[in-house]
């Protein structure tokens, strides 16, 4: 009897842990398919074919100070993530001593050379060599091999985002912290930065960018570290600008729900297209429990609001949302 109640309770919770989400919470803890809260953060999305591959800092406790990892999850649905490992562990690979720094991967897929090729900000303790890292992968899960290091243009970078044009350009977005943050083209290969679109002069990171209704919108947050802030958006024409005034993207006072931008993730689906909005909410003291704010935004004639938070769901193929 004690054998077989002993069996039951051993399985009963990893069948809990193996049942499907219905349901995005944001804010909460956010489990893949084993169990695990997802170790994605600071990270980006990149679409092949159906799947959409989610790359982040890893943070859970346990791993190698010596080294930075960068986690990779894919997903069909935006809501069940597997985890297909940590594809990139990097060893400090330009002597910066310890304490190194290594966020914010953002993948491209580059068709003509057929490399997934990863942007890094690297940099030392103190954030004074404020560089982009490259690493390279010929799949989408890794593993990505480091290739070099650079400021693009010459120009500091911390923060970095990425945004794909609905032509297909790719652009890096980057927090040059004298000036503001920039938008550039890659080169041919995505290995290197080929020439600035845009200086947007705010100082702000957390730089993201999606092109909807015929305005580029622009996301950012105010330079304040591991606080968050009120996010703020401008608008404009043309990616080289001009750019309108940065207004709130939510009630100043929620300090954008305790959040901070990393990307916005368009869907173009059959009926609609849905924007969502992708943050961090950290927790310095206890990185591995940072959570995420995922959340569709309001958005159309030059206007951007985030919602108050809530569960809710996205049908990737038709675009539609659904709220709990």
């Amino acid at each position: 009897m004690k054998k077989y109640l002993f069996v039951f309770c051993f399985v009963l919770p990893l069948l809990a842990l193996s049942q499907k989400q219905e349901w995005i919470h944001p804010g909460e803890i956010w489990p893949d398919q084993d169990g695990n809260h997802i170790q994605a953060h600071g990270g980006g999305i990149t679409k092949v074919g159906k799947t959409y591959y989610w790359y982040g800092e890893e943070r859970r406790q346990g791993l190698d100070s010596n080294k930075r990892y960068v986690s990779c999850y894919a997903s069909r649905d935006l809501i069940n993530w597997k985890f297909k490992g940590d594809v990139l562990q990097l060893s400090d690979p330009e002597n910066l001593g310890r304490r190194w720094v290594c966020e914010r991967p953002k993948v491209f897929y580059n068709k003509k050379t057929k490399k997934y090729v990863m942007y890094l900000h690297l940099d030392n303790s103190t954030y004074k060599l404020a560089r982009v890292a490259v690493c390279t992968s010929d799949k989408p899960d890794g593993n990505f091999t480091y290739v070099k290091s650079f400021r693009p243009l010459g120009h500091e970078s911390r923060d970095i985002g990425q945004f794909i044009d609905d032509d297909g350009t790719p652009y890096l977005i980057f927090e040059d912290r004298p000036f503001g943050f920039r938008i550039a083209t890659l080169t041919e290969d995505y290995l290197g930065v080929d020439k600035e679109v845009c200086l947007i002069p705010m100082h702000m990171e957390g730089g993201a960018v999606v092109h909807y209704g015929g305005l580029y919108y622009a996301i950012g947050s105010a330079l304040t570290g591991w606080d968050p802030n009120p996010n703020k958006y401008a608008t404009a024409v043309s990616l080289a600008g001009p750019w309108s005034e940065f207004k709130d993207i939510a009630p100043p006072e929620t300090k954008t729900y305790g959040s901070q931008s990393t990307l916005m993730l368009k869907i173009d689906g059959r009926k609609k297209t849905t924007v969502v909005f992708m943050a961090d909410i950290w927790k310095p003291r206890t990185q591995w429990d940072s959570r995420y704010l995922w959340m569709p935004i309001e958005i159309g004639d030059g206007k951007l609001w985030l919602p108050q938070p809530r569960p809710w769901k996205v049908d990737v193929k038709s675009g539609e949302v659904k709220f709990k």
